[in-house]
């Protein structure tokens, strides 16, 4: 099928959806499109059950674009940008050993938590799968999805350093998670990779895609300052985000993690100090505008992907289970985090219960468990991501706001 015609479609659901949601439902954006993407994948199923051929055409059109291909290597960048640039990177340096230590080591504890917990839950179910292919998904759901986060963050009216906390970790933790992820991929493909091998790649990785994306900012932020445009300008930040992506990409450096630095070096300084008041009005509308547009697309084509994953009754059961077990690794890293730092700075009430139920998982999730090679045990790690991902976010998307309150003082 014609790519024009297949993103033509998608654009004309999505629009239609946030038309219904708007009108009619009035959730949430994001959690009111997948709500209503897997309200048609259902009723398709449904519609199909009773004799209506549309199931068929259904999955052709949803498998004619891989979802994540689509996403990781291209949706992901732009998405990063339009978040990371409305962050005030003041807020974030002050709560940089908070972040960090979130996005970095409590990534790595949730991977091996629940990596170790689903192993056993698997031989319950007399399931053997070896240990490996167990922590794989434990990396690809141990990330919280900026994603997600970043648009539910529109939604409530958390704390400003909680809010800075949530969104920060998110942005960069994507990246370390890919990083862990490949690793283990690597490792589970019986690829010799010690652990020198290990630490030297997400070495290059991480460190790698900081350095490179300060480089790529420092030059827009160049070019920017010797242009008094705001098309010129917003052409130069759209060349930034695309060029830099896939230049990261060949450079094997993590394009996640460069993209979100330079989005800050740019939102920051680059918006301050080398653009115009009607620059920054229209930087600031259109890439709303490019995140609100992706946004809508995702989360549909989230709701839509039920339509070609391989659920079984034990699959559901297991995801059922692997929520409780991801939400209880996400709260024991999180818990730890604040343990270590609460004895020099003080945290909002509730902090570890708010970022633990704040840590929402998202499309990067199903989009790294559909990069896994075709097997029976991709079609277990897909199903159960899948169940987790929507009970993210749509049942702690919509309470996250009714466990912040308003009037805590935050530090």
């Amino acid at each position: 099928m014609n790519i024009f015609i297949i993103f033509s479609i998608f654009i004309t659901i999505a629009a239609l959806a946030s038309y219904i949601n708007y009108r009619f439902i009035k959730l949430p954006s994001t959690i009111g499109l997948m709500v209503i993407g897997l309200g048609m994948s259902l009723g398709i199923i449904g519609l199909d059950i009773v004799g209506v051929e549309i199931l068929q055409p259904a999955e052709e059109l949803v498998k004619s674009v891989d979802f994540g291909e689509t996403l990781m290597k291209g949706m992901l960048s732009f998405l990063l940008f339009a978040g990371a640039i409305k962050i005030n990177i003041n807020d974030l340096a002050k709560q940089k050993s908070v972040v960090s230590v979130l996005a970095t080591v409590g990534v790595f504890m949730t991977t091996f938590i629940v990596g170790t917990a689903i192993y056993y839950v698997l031989q319950l179910f007399g399931l053997s799968f070896p240990y490996i292919i167990c922590l794989v998904f434990g990396a690809l759901i141990a990330p919280t999805d900026p994603v997600a986060v970043l648009s539910i963050l529109k939604t409530i009216n958390a704390p400003k350093t909680l809010e800075t906390k949530i969104a920060g970790e998110s942005l960069f933790n994507d990246g370390v998670g890919v990083v862990i992820f490949t690793v283990l991929v690597g490792i589970a493909a019986g690829e010799s990779t010690s652990f020198g091998d290990a630490i030297l790649l997400f070495v290059e990785e991480a460190i790698g895609g900081v350095v490179f994306g300060l480089g790529i900012g420092l030059a827009a932020y160049r070019m920017l300052s010797k242009v008094d445009d705001y098309a010129v300008e917003i052409l130069i930040t759209l060349a930034l985000v695309c060029g830099g992506y896939a230049l990261a990409a060949q450079l094997h450096t993590s394009g996640p993690i460069a993209i979100v630095v330079a989005g800050l070096l740019i939102g920051n300084y680059g918006r301050r100090l080398a653009m115009s008041e009607t620059t920054r009005d229209h930087l600031d509308k259109f890439w709303e505008l490019i995140d609100e547009i992706l946004n809508a697309i995702l989360f549909v084509w989230i709701g839509l992907e039920v339509l070609v994953l391989a659920f079984t009754v034990d699959f559901l059961l297991i995801g059922l289970i692997a929520i409780p077990l991801t939400l209880g690794a996400r709260f024991f890293s999180v818990w730890s985090t604040i343990s270590l730092f609460k004895f020099r700075r003080q945290f909002t009430r509730n902090a570890t219960l708010i970022l633990t139920w704040g840590g929402l998982r998202g499309g990067i999730s199903i989009a790294l468990a559909l990069s896994l090679p075709a097997g029976a045990s991709r079609d277990l790690i897909v199903s159960i991501t899948y169940v987790v991902v929507v009970f993210s976010i749509l049942v702690q998307g919509l309470t996250i706001k009714r466990i912040i309150t308003p009037e805590e003082s935050p530090a």
